[in-house]
């Protein structure tokens, strides 16, 4: 594997449909990047970071050497909250059009580049809305240009098409994907991962993980999607641990930086189903709670529900979670013990239930699942037919730990 021959202080360029500069020291390349925004006109961008996590990371000074040293001006808008909102993202933008803003660059995880990408298309549409954009009332087809500063190994959202946020007054959280907001230029350096903490270091891989499941289980995937599925896995299997005992194993933050990518690209071309389907509107009603952390909860349902019509690619996908499975749909419940036992071993220990939602709420999740803009369409593509029924049936498969599951811990 390449991990016993490249150099991770190497960076490297990999070409998805944005420029990803991946690799230690790869922050560097923002003065090659803000040198091409001034060589077009460019003039004022607007930074968009959280309160806090921007900080300390490392990439903060650089951005702002490099953008000095090539007369870009800048506003700052670090009012991004998790799981944010569309009123965050109509703040973001008028932050942006005062100042006269045309680029964006997002510094962050999943919810800093979402905000930018979303800021980026209402520059080009002056008349529209955070909720127009995200409720469906219009189809972008322009943004100005996007850089996303990645500061965890998750999302993928650094080089993929897709943004989320919620319509906070109708507990909506969609999703869009659009070709005008792949980030034109994309840093993935490891070195500014490091100070994320151990429980984002846990969600964030998790959150890769549901990535490629999925990706490889719609009925829309295709090869490109479970041969990329497969590498990250076995690399979540073995660095996770790593990275969670050494917070400081730069190798290991590499390794999981490059799955999370990986997975990036995966359900950009597979697309995602029913765990994302299912922890949006979760994290919807409870904006505090952990995208990742909602995947975790939900992901051992879901595989014992579509254990059986793809059993094969799922037993070939989490070989490193399944040893010894031979893709035989009896397998299904022995499956989603085996991946819960390994979600719990890694410390995604809590169901529903921990997290405050009881059988009370099943109806009213069930519901936002058909009627949240975009989450019908991941449902329309999953390996198999996911009326509300067989929605609620996984909501309360979920409260609660699978019997035995844990047995050995």
């Amino acid at each position: 594997m390449f991990e016993k021959y490249l150099n991770i202080h190497t960076v490297q360029e990999i070409r998805a449909r944005s420029l990803v500069y991946f690799g230690c020291g790869a922050i560097q390349k923002m003065n090659d990047i803000a040198a091409t925004l001034r060589g077009r006109g460019i003039q004022k961008v607007l930074l968009v970071t959280s309160k806090n996590a921007y900080k300390g990371s490392g990439a903060w000074e650089p951005t702002l050497a490099a953008l000095a040293q090539n007369g870009l001006e800048y506003a700052h808008f670090d009012g991004v909250i998790p799981n944010p909102t569309t009123d965050n993202i109509d703040d973001a933008v008028k932050m942006a059009k005062a100042f006269g803003a045309r680029a964006v660059i997002g510094i962050g995880g999943g919810s800093p580049i979402d905000v930018a990408k979303s800021v980026a298309i209402l520059l080009e549409y002056p008349n529209e809305t955070g909720e127009s954009l995200y409720c469906y009332r219009f189809t972008p087809e322009k943004a100005v240009p996007i850089v996303a500063i990645n500061l965890t190994h998750g999302t993928g959202t650094e080089c993929d098409r897709v943004a989320v946020a919620s319509v906070a007054h109708k507990n909506y959280k969609p999703a869009i994907a659009y070709e005008c907001i792949y980030p034109e230029w994309s840093i993935d350096d490891p070195e500014l991962m490091m100070t994320l903490p151990p429980r984002h270091i846990l969600y964030t891989s998790i959150d890769a993980v549901n990535h490629v499941i999925e990706a490889a289980t719609t009925t829309c995937t295709n090869p490109f999607a479970i041969t990329l599925a497969r590498e990250v896995v076995a690399l979540v299997y073995e660095n996770l641990p790593k990275a969670m005992a050494n917070p400081q194993d730069v190798e290991a933050r590499y390794n999981l930086a490059y799955a999370a990518l990986l997975g990036g690209i995966s359900f950009d071309n597979g697309f995602l189903h029913l765990t994302h389907a299912l922890e949006h509107p979760l994290s919807a009603v409870k904006p505090s709670l952990t995208h990742g952390l909602g995947l975790a909860m939900l992901l051992p349902a879901v595989v014992e529900t579509i254990y059986p019509v793809c059993s094969a690619v799922l037993a070939d996908v989490l070989a490193p979670v399944l040893p010894g499975f031979h893709g035989d749909a009896s397998e299904a419940r022995a499956a989603a013990q085996a991946v819960e036992a390994w979600l719990f071993r890694m410390g995604a220990d809590h169901k529903l239930a921990d997290e405050g939602f009881s059988q009370a709420d099943v109806a009213r999740l069930t519901e936002l699942t058909q009627t949240t803009p975009s989450l019908p369409v991941l449902l329309s593509v999953a390996p198999v037919k996911t009326s509300p029924e067989q929605v609620a049936k996984i909501y309360t498969d979920s409260l609660t730990p699978f019997p035995t599951s844990v047995e050995g811990l």
